[in-house]
């Protein structure tokens, strides 16, 4: 059980941005940050996670249409946001050391990524933060990379905190997963600081947080 040292962010999507902010915090109590909008028609709030109880370079984003420019669940295709009907993990980022030098080792080990693309979102404070992201073609097939530049991390920022001890790929191919997320640079075994595949009917992701000393799952 552990969590593995290139994760940058995990992503809880819901198709009610407010509604997902509170169950969150129902179920952990923090309540996220907001976060800012962006320009595929989601706005986001945030939560840094430590990890044995120190801050690190790592969050979880709750992600959701941007009702503040009037959108719906029905008009957001990312993350999966328009077939929702209660949030889910939907993915995850990991920070590779080389952004472009992942995405060739990617598609020669057969992972079809997209070029680096660059994103944005502007804060609430009106600070615009600026990014790279190497995306998999297929959504359902994650991690998609992402690479910060000179942009100061997210996790650093003053957020609410909350502890994270393990993040979990449920599938029902574990060996061809393990070598798939392997060939990524992820780490994939029982331990601290990597990745645990476990077998599942249905894939998906979850992770566990620690509240009043009890660890909590989110999937």
């Amino acid at each position: 059980m552990g969590v593995p040292r290139t994760l940058d962010h995990i992503v809880l999507a819901g198709p009610d941005l407010a509604a997902l902010v509170e169950a969150f915090e129902r179920t952990t109590g923090v309540r996220a940050t907001a976060g800012g909008r962006h320009p595929t028609g989601t706005a986001n709030a945030l939560v840094a996670f430590t990890r044995g109880g120190a801050r690190v370079r790592q969050y979880l984003e709750l992600i959701g249409p941007d009702a503040e420019a009037g959108r719906a669940a029905a008009d957001v295709p990312r993350f999966g946001i328009d077939q929702l009907a209660a949030p889910r993990v939907a993915s995850f980022a990991i920070a590779p050391a080389d952004l472009d030098a992942t995405i060739v080792r990617a598609r020669a080990a057969g992972h079809d990524y997209g070029d680096p693309e660059p994103l944005s979102r502007r804060t609430p404070d009106g600070r615009e933060l600026a990014w790279r992201l190497g995306l998999p073609r297929d959504e359902h097939q994650p991690p998609f990379l992402i690479d910060w530049g000179t942009t100061p991390h997210p996790a650093l920022d003053e957020l609410p905190t909350v502890e994270l001890v393990a993040l979990r790929r449920r599938t029902p191919d574990v060996a061809g997963e393990s070598a798939r997320l392997t060939a990524l640079g992820v780490e994939v075994r029982d331990g601290a600081d990597a990745l645990q595949v476990v077998h599942a009917e249905t894939a998906g992701f979850e992770f566990d947080v620690v509240v009043d000393g009890t660890a909590v799952t989110v999937r």
